[in-house]
């Protein structure tokens, strides 16, 4: 397994742009492998890159609009329905 470093965030506080404490990502090997490849073939200038790419778009896929509080009541009420908590 891999361990991940979050590119653009220093570990000492020191840095441009980044945060005061490093996050860590476990990857598989052959997971990263993979994905690498796939960062060639797509044209990403490194697997850190693509990586990071896909993690933005899932969780913005995930959580839609954001956090939810500029979530108008409909909009919540058709995530509800959806879910099946009202009808």
């Amino acid at each position: 397994m891999l361990c991940y470093d979050a590119p653009g965030e220093a570990k000492s506080g020191q840095g441009s742009g980044g945060s005061m404490f490093s996050s860590r990502v476990k990857i598989e090997g052959e997971l990263y492998e993979r994905a690498k490849k796939c960062a060639e073939l797509a044209g990403y200038s490194s697997a850190d890159e693509f990586i990071q790419h896909i993690l933005e778009k899932e969780i913005a896929r995930i959580m839609g609009s954001g956090s939810g509080e500029s979530d108008t009541p409909e909009e919540i009420k058709k995530r509800l329905q959806g879910l099946g908590y009202i009808e």
